[in-house]
């Protein structure tokens, strides 16, 4: 299975952009997009942006990530009442 994620671009040098995840900050190489610019959402895997994506549909994704944490974080707190 294979994981991309929604990120937005915040600045770019050249062919590589410094785009934010969720506060983090990661490379992404844009030798495989034409038209990229500041303040795009791009889709990122393994340091490639893959996709440009409209900004309500990237926040929406990010949403989903967000609310799977959440889920994540609470099936832990049950599983170590549970223990």
């Amino acid at each position: 299975m294979c994981l991309s994620i929604p990120a937005k671009v915040e600045s770019i040098e050249g062919e590589m952009a410094l785009v934010s995840v969720g506060g983090a900050k990661y490379n992404a190489s844009l030798q495989m997009l034409d038209d990229v610019k500041v303040g795009d959402y791009i889709l990122l895997h393994t340091g490639f942006a893959i996709q440009k994506l409209d900004e309500e549909e990237a926040l929406e994704s990010l949403k989903t990530f967000k609310e799977f944490e959440e889920l994540n974080r609470e099936m832990d707190e049950e599983e170590k009442k549970s223990a």
